[in-house]
């Protein structure tokens, strides 16, 4: 459906005769300009341990050594009650987005609808609607609820985010109580239920707040997108902006090549448009500390070998197909995960400072290029 569409049919719904105008700085569709990201959700717990950063001009924030290398978004995850984290809850989030506001940059909030990580299999509901999962009715309510008071909450603080993900890496069922395979058949009837509470809810804060919120859908793997996206759509998927891509070579079984192909025909056949919304490839296979690397040999691209200049060229490559296929660009996953002394989900240090975007001594390096316009 047509921006303006939506647009007047809230408006229609809400008793109002005319669509609100949108704000001067958040334009119509202003998230259609090229993206060039960078997730940064770990940047404010590894500050806290101790790491550091820097680039040639002497910066040491993140947030604006990224900027300055050309990125114009920044994507932050959240999640609902975690009791094993001070991060990545909306307080943390809070703090990532003013960073990201000083440093010039679009927020893109990911919404993970889970007190811990959710990816393909394992969409976890949270501990707060445990007691709900057996009631869709409830369920969906309950998650737009949520959708829409964060929201209102980021409106209230001036903090609202540009584009906002329901879900993330949604390949399999959402809000369920324990891991499936990753190949496991969806409930559509419950999932469009879930997934379009979650899109309403940010439509509702569109129009309330006079703001062109853009609504992303979020699949890993370029090979399962077609398919979720069919089905969806046959039942009753509705009213989303933007198809985001988790693309990790080592995890797909799509081509480096291929991509660009794809992007095209998804632009076609689903009217949306397309970013890579999680990618990163490694800059050597040594490590910094005992933390197994996550990205190896296994990781790389014929022609694109794991060293800096190897990085750049394959995220240039990258963010070249993407671009000449009608997508909107490339968002980097923590290029700032750099090795400290703290512990993580998994473990002490860091399981990807071989993929980041800094050398072993926090400084910024050559792979950052593809940031630039």
């Amino acid at each position: 459906m047509h921006k303006g569409s939506w647009v007047a049919l809230l408006c229609i719904a809400a008793g109002l005769g005319c669509a609100p105008q949108v704000t001067t700085d958040r334009k119509a569709d202003h998230w259609r300009a090229p993206w060039r990201g960078v997730d940064l959700s770990y940047v404010n717990e590894l500050e806290h341990c101790g790491a550091h950063y820097s680039d040639s001009n002497g910066r040491t924030d993140p947030f604006e050594i990224f900027a300055a290398a050309g990125a114009n978004w920044v994507r932050l995850r959240l999640w609902h009650s975690p009791d094993w984290t001070d991060y990545s809850t909306l307080e943390d989030v809070q703090r990532s987005i003013r960073r990201a506001r000083r440093a010039g940059m679009k927020v893109l909030l990911d919404f993970h609808y889970s007190d811990d990580w959710v990816h393909p299999g394992k969409q976890l509901v949270p501990r707060a609607w445990t007691t709900h999962v057996g009631d869709t009715d409830s369920l969906a309510q309950l998650l737009g609820q949520y959708t829409y008071d964060t929201l209102t909450q980021l409106a209230d603080a001036k903090l609202l985010p540009d584009a906002v993900q329901v879900g993330n890496e949604t390949n399999t069922d959402l809000l369920i109580t324990k891991e499936v395979a990753e190949d496991a058949p969806i409930n559509w009837s419950r999932n469009v239920q879930l997934l379009n509470a979650g899109i309403d809810a940010v439509r509702r804060v569109s129009l309330e707040t006079a703001s062109d919120i853009a609504v992303m859908l979020h699949i890993a793997q370029p090979e399962n997108v077609s398919a979720w996206f069919r089905a969806g759509a046959s039942a009753g998927l509705h009213n989303y902006d933007l198809i985001g891509i988790s693309y990790y070579p080592k995890w797909s079984s799509t081509s480096f090549d291929q991509i660009g192909g794809m992007i095209a025909e998804w632009r076609a056949e689903f009217a949306a448009d397309v970013v890579i919304v999680e990618t990163a490839y490694p800059w050597t296979t040594k490590g910094q500390d005992a933390a197994t690397n996550l990205l190896g040999t296994d990781s790389l691209v014929d022609g694109f070998p794991a060293t800096i200049d190897g990085q750049r060229e394959q995220l240039l490559a990258l963010q070249e197909q993407v671009a000449g296929s009608g997508g909107l660009g490339v968002v980097y996953w923590e290029p700032a995960w750099v090795s400290t002394g703290c512990s993580t989900r998994w473990g002490k240090g860091s399981h990807w400072e071989n993929a980041t975007l800094f050398d072993f001594d926090g400084r910024l390096h050559r792979g950052a290029d593809f940031l630039k316009p």
